[in-house]
């Protein structure tokens, strides 16, 4: 996939991106933490804590601290609790914005903070609360030109995400507000009791909880706040501007479908940059390209950038920029070796093998031999009780056909939500992907009939009646590879079929691949296969099996060994795949941003609840899931 790639003498040497090991050559043009942003981040996290802390513990506020208390922002007159509270929780919120040197962030503190400084004066004649907020407010204004973010996409997922989590944060520190004066309460209220007062004042209504003196007035103040925080945030959230989430337009489909006529065949993975839910930029020249998604603050590419390997650094050039424009995090999934001596080379990033992918040579491919042994048995067994196959161009089948396809890859996804992003295109039957291959396993009516008339299918279980989609029990859907290659997208199957039915289809496929002019075949990737293949070897070290046991254990849930051992079975070639990456730290977020990119994590309505759409789209696992190859 890589080899024959011209690439420029001063790349990194390849073991060194295969280790992980990144050299920083020049500058990172990405967003690194600058010292200015980082330190008022980390003062406005401290102050906002103390905030909160005087605005729920009397004891707080009548200890030594009450000093400091008094004058940090926030803290004015009467509805000092209250008020503390508010500036706290607002100051924890903008903390992350300023870290990120997001320039709404530095609009809002630079709004709170002389606000503050004038209530202490006027409320308290507080010097010394003044230069608290001075002394923020100070290197905010001197340095405003380091908080140039722009905003990230947006939706209205972000209100309800807002409202879920300001709520609940607003009810475990109303619970701590009201249980905070046990010495002023009335009576002995049970928790639900208090509870209950802490839903009815963040609504700004006197809840069943009594106390003695004025301590009721400061309560019902910090719950008022809290509640009306919440109802603004989520508010703001709502209505304001939207920045649209990650699309291709129709033009940018038109250029990438163009790049990838010309230069497809250098990357398995060049189709998938197609997904209509990514975004693209494309190099000063246009003859490359790099397309994104940008999930909680990571801009995650996937794949080699499209089009021309002379042109690609002017791609990844503009990518940076535009990640250093909006303070978002880059990171590149499942590039090849190329490219991640292109990434580290031109960007100082560094590089980490994630796994590999399993490439089968369609003219070395056999059944015969011992090796291939258990698929030959497998395929005749399933051969043997009525299935045939069909392997077929999108472009030759009719729209009913392509209708049932569709509806029966929906309906027989193992999951709620759609999964895949880096290997996955996202949909099936499009008339723009018409070479696009797709291979469908059907049980001839009336075959292995039992004695008792029925058809029989699987283990004895028998069906009186057709499926819902008649014969068909399994699909295969392969994106092209350049001219003569084709990329595995998605595999799904009925769950009632025999067993079996993946290895069935991708031996069909393999089979048909000369007629159609296909001469190798990308399956699915496997994560983490090197260290598995080497953990397994006679005289493997303590920690490669212990690596490799752990990996075994995850395997329950994310198909790790069953991947690797599904795509060893027809015998590929397995080209190392690359996670690249800014610094260390950066990994568990961009692990995070991918899971919910492939959609491991998400938002979306349970299935029960979403309305069919139309057309629907059905996506591979994350990592091209084998499935239920098991």
């Amino acid at each position: 996939m890589s080899g024959g790639v011209p690439v420029r003498s001063d790349r990194l040497p390849p073991s060194a991106v295969r280790r992980g090991y990144g050299v920083v050559r020049g500058a990172l043009r990405g967003p690194r933490p600058e010292a200015v942003p980082a330190l008022v981040a980390r003062a406005c996290t401290l102050v906002g804590l103390v905030d909160i802390a005087a605005g729920v513990f009397p004891r707080f506020r009548n200890s030594r601290m009450h000093t400091l208390a008094e004058v940090l922002p926030g803290a004015l007159g009467p509805f000092a609790a209250a008020l503390s509270l508010s500036a706290g929780v607002l100051l924890l919120l903008l903390a992350h914005g300023l870290r990120r040197r997001k320039r709404r962030a530095w609009r809002a503190a630079v709004i709170l903070l002389p606000a503050g400084a004038i209530a202490q004066f006027t409320y308290r004649h507080s010097l010394v609360g003044v230069l608290v907020s001075l002394a923020l407010l100070i290197p905010l204004l001197r340095h405003r030109d380091e908080f140039r973010a722009l905003p990230d996409p947006t939706s209205r997922w972000r209100a309800l995400a807002n409202f879920v989590l300001m709520g609940a944060g607003s009810i475990a520190l109303g619970l701590l507000v009201v249980s905070a004066h046990p010495g002023r309460m009335v009576g002995d209220p049970s928790l639900a009791d208090r509870l209950e007062h802490v839903l009815y004042g963040l609504f700004g209504f006197e809840g069943p909880v009594d106390y003695a003196d004025n301590t009721s007035w400061t309560v019902a103040f910090s719950l008022g706040a809290l509640g009306l925080l919440t109802a603004i945030t989520t508010i703001y959230l709502a209505f304001r501007p939207e920045h649209p989430a990650a699309s291709l337009t129709d033009d940018d489909e038109v250029r990438l479908r163009a790049l990838l006529d010309r230069h497809g065949s250098r990357d398995s993975l060049g189709h998938f940059a197609l997904r209509r839910d990514k975004a693209v930029v494309f190099s000063p020249s246009g003859k490359a390209a790099v397309t994104y998604r940008v999930v909680s603050g990571v801009m995650l590419a996937s794949g080699d950038p499209i089009g021309d390997v002379e042109a690609w650094p002017g791609a990844i050039e503009r990518f940076m920029d535009e990640a250093k424009a909006h303070s978002w995090t880059p990171a590149v999934m499942g590039c090849s070796e190329t490219g991640a001596e292109v990434w580290t080379r031109e960007t100082g990033l560094d590089a980490l093998e994630l796994g590999d992918e399993a490439v089968v040579d369609v003219a070395d491919f056999s059944l015969a031999g011992r090796a291939m042994r258990n698929v030959r048995q497998m395929v005749k067994r399933i051969e043997r009780l009525g299935y045939e196959t069909r392997v077929r161009r999108v472009r030759d089948l009719g729209e009913a056909e392509l209708n049932r396809i569709r509806r029966a890859a929906e309906d027989w996804r193992g999951t709620d939500t759609e999964r895949g992003f880096s290997m996955a295109l996202g949909r099936i039957g499009d008339p723009a992907d018409g070479n696009c291959l797709i291979a469908t396993a059907h049980r001839i009516e009336g075959a292995a009939r039992s004695a008792s008339g029925r058809a029989v299918v699987g283990d004895g279980w028998a069906e009186e009646t057709p499926g819902a989609y008649g014969d068909l029990k399994a699909v295969l859907h392969f994106v092209p590879w350049g001219p003569d290659g084709a990329s595995l997208d998605l595999m799904r199957r009925d769950r009632s079929a025999d067993p079996g039915m993946n290895e069935l289809l991708i031996v069909a496929a393999l089979q048909a691949a000369p007629r159609l002019g296909v001469r190798q075949v990308s399956l699915n990737f496997a994560m983490f296969r090197a260290a598995l293949a080497r953990g397994e070897k006679i005289g493997a070290g303590p920690v490669l099996r212990a690596w490799r046991g752990l990996l075994v254990f995850l395997s329950r849930w994310f198909q790790i060994e069953s991947l690797y051992k599904f795509n060893a079975k027809f015998r590929p070639r397995w080209e190392p795949r690359f996670v690249v990456y800014a610094t260390s730290r950066d990994l568990p977020r961009i692990g995070l941003a991918a899971m919910q990119a492939e959609g491991f994590v998400s938002l979306a309505l349970p299935r029960v609840l979403r309305r069919r759409a139309k057309a629907p789209a059905p996506c591979a696992h994350a990592v091209r899931s084998a499935g239920h190859a098991a």
